[in-house]
C-alpha cells in the first residue's frame, strides 16, 4: 500500500539532501557510509530530477532564492520539506511498477502539489534492508519563488504568494494523502485508506525502536547459534506490539465492555474511557497508551463494533445449534447455503505437468508438481465443502455473481471519480474567475479599452474562459468552494469504501476462477482414467 510521510528540516545545507539521496547512509545513525579509503559510496540505483531550478543545481538555486527574498537566514527557520511516497512491494510484480514509472509519478505529483517551489525528486528501488518497496523522495525549498493557484487546503493568502513559505498543516497532509490514494487508484496500484487512520499504527519512534531491537537480537542470536544453542526468540516485539496482541486476544471473545475489561485485567492491563476515547495502562507504565497511538482497531468505535459482532456470532451459533438439534431429531438432513467467505488456505491453480515437461522441465519438477497438484486438489475439495458448493454449476453461478459485483463497483467508482474530477475543475475555474474578475471590472471603466485589453490580455482571456465554462454548465450562481471541498471529501471517502468492496469482489472472483479451473482439470483426469479402465477391460 502506498503511504506518504513528511519531514521538515532546519538544515541550511541544501546539498545534504541530495547527498543523502545519492549516497549510501546507515539506516540507524543516518550517517554516510564510507568505503575503505574513507570515500562516500554511491547508491547502486536511483533516478534524480530537479524542478524550478533552471540551469543550477538544487542547493545553489535554493540559496540564491533565499538571498533574493531575505528568507531562511535564521537557525530556527524550516529550510526544506521532505515528502516520501512509499509504494507497496507487490506493485512491482503485480502491477508493473518500475523505478522509471515511479519517478514519473513523483514528478507529476510534485508539479501538481508543490508548484512554485524548487524541488528535488529522487526514486529508489528498495527501502530499508532491501525490502523491495519502490519509494519517491520529494524535497522542496520551504520558500516559494512563484505565485501559485490556491489549493483546497490553503487557508491563508500567504499560501499562494511568491516569497512566502510552504506550510505543512494537518489539512495539507490530509489533502496530500487523498491525492496519493487517487493516484494509486488511477494507476492501478495497491492502496489503503490513508484518511481514516491505520489499523495498526506504527509511529516513527516505534518503527526505529523495532529496527534497533531486531538488530540487537539478531546479533545476540548469532552468538548463540555459533555456540550451537537455538535462540528462544527470533522476532523482536515492542511493548506496543505485545499490548496489541493482548487486546486482540481479549477482543476475540468479549461481547461487552465489562467482559473486555475483565479479560484485560487478567493480563495486568487496565482499560479506561475518557471523553469517548480509550486508553490502556500496562503494569510497567505510569502513563496509559492511547488507542490513537496503537491504531484504529483499538479505539472505542472499533471495539464496540467487535462486541456487537461477537454477540451476534454467539447468538447465531446458539440458534444454529438449536436448529441442528431439532432437525436431527426429525431425521432431516441439514444443508447449508453456499457462502463465500475469506479463506486463508485458498487453493492455487493446478500445474499442467505435461505442458511443463514439454517446455524442458525435468523429473524433479515432475515429482514436485504431482505432490503440489494433490495438495491443491485436496484444498479445492475442502473449499467446495466449506462453502456448500454441490456442483460445478453452482461455482459458475457464484463466479458470475462476483464478476458482476466487481463490474458494478467498478462502474460506480468511475462515476465517483468523474464527479470528483468535475468538482476539482469547478474549484479551479472559480479560483481563476475570482483572481481575474478585477481585471474584467477595470475594463468597464477604462478610458482606453483597447489599450487596457492589450495590457490585461492574459487575465481577460482566462476570465472569459471561466465565464464560458460556467455558462455551458448552466451555473448562474457559483457554489462556495468550502462546500465543493466538503463534497469532494465525502465523495473520496465513499470512493475509498467502494474501492475496498471492488477489491474484495475481484479477489473473490479470482479465487473462484482458480476453483473452476481446478474442477475442470480434475474432471478431465477422472474421464481419462475411466477411458483407460474401459480399454484395459
Amino acid at each position: 500500500m502506498a503511504t506518504i510521510k513528511h519531514i521538515s528540516s532546519k538544515n541550511a545545507d541544501y546539498g545534504a539532501a541530495e547527498a543523502y539521496l545519492t549516497f549510501e547512509h546507515d539506516e540507524f545513525t543516518m550517517k554516510p557510509t564510507l568505503d575503505e579509503a574513507g570515500r562516500l559510496i554511491p547508491r547502486q540505483d536511483y533516478r534524480l530530477d530537479t524542478l524550478n531550478c533552471g540551469d543550477e543545481d538544487f542547493a545553489l538555486s535554493c540559496i540564491r532564492a533565499n538571498l533574493r527574498y531575505g528568507k531562511n537566514s535564521k537557525r530556527e527557520d524550516i529550510k526544506s520539506h521532505h515528502y516520501i511516497i512509499s509504494f507497496d512491494p507487490r506493485d512491482a510484480t503485480d502491477n508493473g511498477l518500475t523505478v522509471d514509472r515511479a519517478q514519473a509519478l513523483g514528478l507529476a505529483y510534485c508539479k501538481e502539489h508543490f508548484p512554485g517551489h524548487q524541488a528535488l525528486v529522487c526514486t529508489h528501488p528498495d527501502g530499508h534492508n532491501h525490502s523491495g518497496n519502490i519509494h519517491v523522495h520529494i524535497v522542496i525549498n520551504s520558500l516559494r519563488i512563484a505565485e501559485v493557484e490556491r489549493k483546497p487546503y490553503m487557508d491563508r493568502a500567504s499560501d499562494t504568494r511568491a516569497g512566502d513559505k510552504h506550510r505543512c498543516t494537518a489539512a495539507a497532509m490530509r489533502y496530500f494523502r487523498s491525492e496519493v490514494m487517487e493516484m494509486c487508484y488511477r494507476e492501478g496500484l495497491y492502496q489503503i485508506d490513508l484518511l481514516n487512520g491505520s489499523r495498526n499504527k506504527v509511529t516513527e519512534r516505534e518503527y526505529w525502536a523495532k529496527r534497533k531491537g531486531q538488530a540487537k537480537m539478531d546479533k545476540k542470536n548469532a552468538a548463540l547459534l555459533a555456540e550451537g544453542i537455538t535462540p528462544r526468540q527470533t522476532k523482536f516485539e515492542t511493548d506496543k506490539d505485545r499490548l496489541r496482541q493482548t487486546i486482540r486476544q481479549a477482543l476475540a471473545t468479549a461481547a461487552s465492555f465489562d467482559e473486555f475489561s475483565a479479560l484485560l485485567l487478567r493480563e495486568g492491563v487496565t482499560v479506561k474511557e475518557s471523553r469517548g476515547r480509550l486508553s490502556y495502562l500496562t503494569p510497567d507504565r505510569t502513563k496509559p497508551i492511547t488507542a490513537r497511538k496503537l491504531g484504529t482497531d483499538f479505539d472505542k468505535a472499533a471495539v464496540l463494533a467487535v462486541f456487537q459482532q461477537n454477540a451476534h456470532r454467539a447468538a447465531a451459533k446458539t440458534q444454529d445449534r438449536q436448529e441442528h438439534q431439532s432437525q436431527l431429531t426429525k431425521g432431516i438432513q441439514r444443508t447449508k447455503p453456499a457462502q463465500i467467505t475469506p479463506n486463508p488456505d485458498s487453493p492455487q491453480r493446478l500445474v499442467d505437468i505435461q505442458k511443463k515437461l514439454s517446455e524442458g522441465k525435468g523429473k524433479g519438477y515432475e515429482r514436485w508438481a504431482k505432490t503440489f497438484n494433490l495438495k491443491q486438489m485436496a484444498k479445492t475439495m475442502n473449499f467446495l465443502s466449506e462453502h456448500g458448493f454441490a456442483s460445478p454449476e453452482e461455482v459458475d453461478a457464484a463466479l458470475e455473481a462476483a464478476i458482476s459485483g466487481q463490474h458494478a463497483a467498478g462502474e460506480k467508482l468511475k462515476e465517483l471519480e468523474s464527479r470528483i474530477t468535475a468538482n476539482k475543475e469547478l474549484m479551479r475555474q472559480i479560483s481563476v474567475y475570482r483572481k481575474t474578475k478585477p481585471a474584467h471590472d477595470g475594463l468597464k471603466t477604462a478610458k482606453k479599452p483597447e489599450r487596457y485589453r492589450e495590457a490585461f490580455y492574459a487575465d481577460l482571456t482566462l476570465y472569459e474562459a471561466a465565464v464560458r465554462y460556467f455558462r455551458e454548465r448552466g451555473l448562474k450562481k457559483l457554489p462556495a468552494t468550502s462546500r465543493l471541498q466538503a463534497e469532494n471529501e465525502a465523495l473520496i471517502s465513499e470512493k475509498n469504501g467502494l474501492y475496498t468492496e471492488y477489491r474484495e469482489q475481484k479477489a473473490r472472483a479470482a479465487e473462484l476462477q482458480k476453483v473452476k479451473s481446478n474442477l475442470a482439470a480434475m474432471l478431465r483426469q477422472e474421464r481419462t482414467k475411466e477411458v483407460r479402465r474401459d480399454w484395459e477391460r
